[in-house]
């Protein structure tokens, strides 16, 4: 007896039952929501219903999603725990030629999640890798903060303890770009009160909740949100912060503005700026601004010849 066929892969959508191709045969990185179930691609739909298999973090969160577009893919956990025992089995599975998609219970997979080590075992094993590019709290935080993005640093979580915390902070403190960091709740008063330690008050954001019902982005000065936050205490939900990079001063204002005047001399204040900003690696908003401020005098119609 012949055996049946394989049910077609499909998915719904905004009430329709749509097709999904079988995907091609490698290892799909697939980003998934961050809260609103609403923010999945098409395309990853479409990845989803037509992988043979999907690994991810917790199969209880991705079931949610699948059954609310009705995927029926199976379902296998990979995790910190497991990784070492169900990694040789999804390289097999490659090796029969499936497709897989690997997902994190929100997000982007190998964004602070132990996902980069089966994608580098695909690669080694000379496997297709496709992103199928989505949502990324990180990326959601930063745009929302109101903070310099042309240059940002991701650092995920901090140390747990205050020294090591600290540490690790002062090493970030010289760095020329916005810090995105990823931090939890309960940690979070103690988090802000050594980042205004060791920072100052510098502009920051706490972004909490992202795309959720109770979605609040808190934007203050650092020291302003240690003070709140030891106040009102620790806050519920998943919390990005974003810290604007070092002023001038903080660089070196001597250095930069020699290296300003020198541009100036032959260069406008854009162009100048620009050339500092880029040789120095500092924030070409504040270069600029410093730039503006050192020409002034020269364009003033009291200033001497």
């Amino acid at each position: 007896m012949n055996a049946p066929p394989p049910a077609p892969r499909q998915f719904r959508l905004a009430g329709h039952v749509l097709p999904a191709p079988r995907a091609m045969a490698g290892l799909h990185v697939v980003a998934t929501p961050i809260g609103h179930l609403g923010d999945v691609t098409i395309r990853a739909l479409e990845t989803l219903a037509g992988a043979d298999l999907i690994a991810c973090e917790d199969t209880r969160v991705t079931r949610r999603l699948l059954e609310r577009y009705s995927i029926e893919t199976p379902l296998v956990a990979y995790h910190d725990h497991n990784a070492a025992t169900m990694r040789p089995r999804l390289m097999a599975r490659l090796e029969e030629g499936a497709a897989l998609a690997l997902v994190s219970d929100a997000g982007t997979p190998l964004v602070s999640d132990p996902g980069y080590k089966l994608v580098e075992a695909a690669i080694e094993g000379g496997f297709r890798v496709i992103p199928v590019p989505g949502a990324s709290a990180s990326l959601a935080a930063l745009v929302s903060a109101g903070l310099p993005t042309d240059r940002f640093f991701f650092e995920g979580f901090l140390p747990p303890k205050t020294g090591a915390r600290r540490t690790r902070i002062s090493e970030m403190k010289g760095l020329p770009a916005t810090l995105v960091i990823y931090e939890s709740g309960p940690r979070l008063p103690e988090s802000l009160a050594d980042l205004a330690a060791v920072l100052g008050p510098r502009p920051a954001a706490v972004c909490r909740e992202l795309t959720k019902t109770f979605e609040e982005v808190r934007r203050a000065p650092l020291d302003q949100l240690a003070a709140h936050y030891l106040e009102a205490g620790s806050p519920k939900g998943e919390i990005v912060l974003v810290i604007g990079p070092p002023a001038v001063e903080e660089a070196g204002e001597a250095d930069i503005d020699a290296a300003l005047r020198a541009a100036l001399a032959t260069l406008s204040v854009k162009d100048a700026a620009a050339a500092v900003a880029t040789a120095t690696g500092h924030p070409r908003r504040a270069v600029y601004a410093r730039a503006l401020a050192l020409q002034v005098p020269h364009d003033r119609p009291d200033a001497e010849d």
